[in-house]
């Protein structure tokens, strides 16, 4: 989640309090993510899934490697994906 930060600063440029939510609820998500890494659908890239934050509409592309879990990025659906992870 190296771009969480970015997030982040891009929201509390305009919303300290709001940065924090969606921060906060996508640790959450993520968290989740780590217990059950099956919950994410599909991804765009082969070898990938994405788990979608619908409160505040985040997509967090990631792989299984092992049993562990490798988060590729976090991004908000009204920005085009990345052209790679």
């Amino acid at each position: 989640m190296d771009n969480l930060d970015e997030e982040a600063a891009l929201i509390a440029s305009e919303d300290p309090a709001a940065a924090r939510l969606v921060v906060l609820r996508i640790v959450w998500a993520v968290a989740e993510l780590r217990e059950h890494p099956g919950i994410g659908g599909p991804g765009r890239l082969s070898g990938t899934r994405e788990l979608a934050v619908p409160r505040p509409r985040y997509v967090v592309p990631y792989r299984v490697r092992g049993g562990a879990v490798e988060i590729l990025r976090v991004f908000h659906t009204s920005r085009r994906p990345p052209g790679r992870w």
